[in-house]
């Protein structure tokens, strides 16, 4: 608990989940390219970084960045500078192979290189409720695992690096999969003549019971979605995370070996299913 902690990429997840480590009795420094990211920081008492380099002296350092090119630059840039025994912490949903070939890197180094992606969205990032899935040494990972507790209630050993990642693509084919079934189901509830207002209502209600598909359930008809839309700019956000992750997923199940016809049709279908068809400009 005494180590130093840095934090880079303060977006949409890595900012919630970095406010929950603000009070690291070690100390804590974070990094963005965006100042405005860096301000409310500043305010709960981090250091702010000037640079990726800036933040190579901590001890464990959590990457929450857009894709694999980013993850890469950034952990170069940092080994460049830390210190063996540094713990570098990825939780960008990237390729599996990604940490593994930057583990196999950096290991003469002495740098640990870690995934450990998280589900649960930014809501459970500012409660301190993710699942965090990682991929570690048995003896890093324990090492982590405090600092992980404070913006996960759950946390998974997964297995050696990589295993991280793979988890997390199987656990969002699983997700991607169920909305673009929510899709077919839509259209065959109209067909038949129902509300789909109140279809939304009723899975809404299991949802929060079991678990499901009905998040994405929430228009009025299965035309395609409008830019002045209020659901448009969250399902091409969302369209875009889920063909990546299916992509992903394919592309683990090639390597494996397994046969993934659900995530190969999900994949055709997820954005119609969501109301925002590619364009030439998508």
């Amino acid at each position: 608990m005494t180590s130093k902690y840095g934090y880079i990429g303060l977006g949409n997840m890595g900012a919630p989940m970095a406010k929950r480590l603000a009070e690291w009795p070690g100390g804590f420094i974070v990094y963005d390219v965006r100042a405005e990211a860096l301000a409310p920081f500043a305010e709960l008492g981090a250091s702010l970084a000037e640079s990726v380099g800036d933040v190579a002296d901590a001890d464990i350092i959590s990457i929450t960045v857009l894709n694999d090119e980013q993850v890469r630059s950034v952990v170069a840039e940092l080994a460049a500078k830390a210190k063996p025994d540094t713990v570098i912490v990825i939780h960008s949903t990237i390729s599996d192979t990604t940490a593994v070939e930057l583990a196999e890197q950096y290991k003469p180094q002495g740098i640990h290189i870690v995934d450990a992606p998280v589900s649960g969205g930014g809501g459970a990032a500012e409660k301190g409720e993710l699942a965090i899935m990682v991929g570690a040494e048995r003896p890093v990972y324990e090492r982590i695992k405090p600092a992980l507790k404070q913006f996960g209630s759950m946390v998974i050993h997964a297995g050696e690096p990589g295993a991280g990642t793979r988890m997390k693509l199987a656990r969002n084919m699983l997700t991607f999969t169920s909305y673009a079934a929510a899709g077919e189901a839509m259209r065959l509830a109209e067909a038949a003549g129902l509300d789909l207002q109140a279809l939304g209502r009723v899975v809404r209600h299991t949802d929060a019971l079991t678990g499901g598909p009905g998040a994405i359930m929430l228009r009025d008809d299965m035309s395609e979605l409008t830019p002045d839309h209020w659901l448009y700019d969250a399902f091409t956000h969302t369209r875009g995370l889920g063909e990546k992750d299916l992509s992903l997923a394919l592309g683990l199940g090639e390597v494996v070996g397994v046969d993934l016809p659900m995530a190969h049709v999900a994949l055709q279908r997820l954005a119609d299913g969501l109301g925002v068809p590619h364009t030439k400009e998508s």
